[in-house]
């Protein structure tokens, strides 16, 4: 198949690419001319430039695209900001990036057999965070999960530029479109799980609040795996959480990483919300002031208040085959390994 994958030279998009050459498709990593090419490096890498940002300059690249070799059968839109100095960034580039991509879709008449747009949990946002049950040695999980019936609640800008987008989607009669909503990603080349782990390997562990806390994760090839299994079944028209079908607690992350470095001393910092907001806030401004993005800003601050990222990945695991393969320990181990063999740690 003729697939595009956009936002190919970052940490998710890279891995689809890679997985669309190994599976023999013809691939094209859309992207800024600007972009980085470092993890996509196979020769049988088509590169498609796009302006998501400008849409005279977007129809004519689509346009010669289209007139080069009529299009693409499937896309994968993965092109998108998780961090932004300013708020109406995530709008411009979540929101307003994949309505122009869309439309122009329409206008061109290049709209693929499959579009599959990579959204996150985040559209949820804290919806879910009364405890429903005493945790019991059976059952040690008090909240229940995040399902596809619940209604969106989103507490971050990068939630709400998300959301915004796949209501746009939603909102077009026909359009071919599969939702992904991924809990955290992590893996190799990802950066923001790995500020964690390089503060573990200087001994120091930094979490926030009191209150239970259990997350999701789902590492870069599980969610691959997702990607293509929406390309290839009979479903149309659908949004699925992506996980690794597993709870954990808020410190079997940074254990992990810490069993996979060689259990280095560490002190384990817990801070109270009002510190995290305090700290966030002035990273935040400090960023804005620079001009350059934080790790910690005031979305981040909401993303590790959330006490519950529990989600219901049956409906995937039933209508798109879906079998995630790395539970964390696998995934970490894995990923500590790149980190280390690529000079990062």
């Amino acid at each position: 198949m003729k697939i595009l994958v956009t936002g190919a030279s970052g940490f998710i998009g890279s891995f689809i690419v890679e997985e669309g050459l190994k599976r023999g498709h013809q691939v094209w990593a859309g992207m800024r001319n600007t972009s980085s090419k470092k993890y996509l490096t196979d020769p049988k890498t088509k590169f498609a430039e796009l302006d998501f940002a400008h849409p005279e300059i977007l129809r004519a690249q689509m346009a010669a695209y289209k007139a080069d070799f009529g299009g693409w059968e499937i896309i994968v839109h993965a092109a998108g900001a998780t961090k932004c100095l300013h708020r109406e960034d995530f709008f411009r580039t979540n929101t307003e990036g994949t309505r122009h991509f869309v439309d122009m879709l329409k206008e061109l008449d290049m709209v693929p057999q499959r579009f599959i747009f990579i959204s996150s949990l985040s559209v949820f946002g804290a919806i879910r965070e009364q405890p429903v049950r005493q945790a019991t040695s059976d059952n040690p999980w008090i909240y229940a999960p995040i399902r596809e019936t619940d209604t969106p609640h989103p507490n971050t800008a990068y939630g709400e530029s998300k959301l915004e987008a796949e209501r746009y989607i939603k909102s077009l009669a026909g359009f071919p479109y599969v939702i992904l909503r991924p809990t955290g990603v992590y893996g190799p080349r990802e950066k923001d799980y790995f500020v964690m782990a390089q503060s573990i390997r200087q001994h120091v562990d930094f979490c926030v609040g009191y209150r239970p806390q259990e997350i999701t994760f789902v590492y870069v090839k599980d969610l691959v795996q997702a990607v293509y299994a929406a390309m290839e079944k009979d479903v149309m028209r659908r949004e699925f959480f992506i996980s690794d079908g597993r709870i954990y607690h808020s410190t079997e992350f940074s254990d992990l990483i810490r069993e996979a470095l060689g259990h280095p001393f560490m002190l384990r910092v817990k801070a109270p919300v009002w510190f995290l907001r305090i700290v966030c806030a002035v990273t935040g401004r400090m960023a804005q002031w620079r001009g350059k993005t934080a790790t910690l800003n005031n979305d981040k601050f909401h993303i590790l208040c959330q006490r519950n990222w529990q989600c219901d990945i049956e409906p995937a695991m039933k209508e798109l085959d879906y079998k995630p393969e790395f539970p964390l320990e696998r995934g970490v181990k894995e990923t500590i390994e790149w980190y280390q063999k690529e000079g990062w740690l």
